[in-house]
């Protein structure tokens, strides 16, 4: 779902597990990483996406997670001009993003990257809060320090 600006209607999800420590997720056949995310689908509502988008690329029903915090507001950001494909209709320039910060509550064991037919994932690692700003491509750095910056008191709150 594109808005009239160009921007991807999009969830971005941070998994805690309870210590601090943030799901970094690695993407398959691929040496770059990030957190999940995806697509939200014409009509769907962010929450409703946040749950498909997580089941689909890590395995996680609502049952494994707890939500203890989501962003004001959609964090946006433009794709380098590389990206965007000029021949879509209608044009993509970026994403929007609407931000959760969830908890898992059950075993670390959920996690399964054949959850759907294509997989985005094939590993993970559990990394400390701040580290996915310095990893991720450049172009999202941005997004993702806002995200982290507004949800880090959710993960304060969570873990004392």
């Amino acid at each position: 779902m594109i808005d009239a600006q160009g921007y991807r209607a999009n969830v971005g999800i941070i998994l805690s597990n309870g210590s601090g420590q943030v799901f970094w997720a690695k993407r398959i056949g691929q040496q770059s990483w990030q957190f999940p995310q995806g697509g939200i689908r014409r009509g769907e509502q962010p929450e409703a996406a946040l749950y498909r988008e997580l089941e689909e690329e890590v395995g996680l029903r609502p049952e494994h997670v707890e939500i203890i915090g989501a962003t004001r507001s959609w964090l946006r950001y433009r794709l380098p001009k590389r990206y965007i494909r000029r021949h879509s209709q209608p044009l993509c320039i970026g994403q929007k993003q609407k931000w959760f910060m969830l908890q898992l509550v059950a075993d670390e064991s959920c996690v399964r990257f054949d959850a759907s037919a294509k997989p985005e994932f094939d590993g993970y690692r559990w990394v400390d809060y701040w580290h996915p700003v310095s990893e991720v491509v450049f172009f999202k750095r941005h997004v993702y320090r806002r995200a982290l910056d507004e949800l880090a008191p959710c993960l304060e709150e969570s873990t004392t």
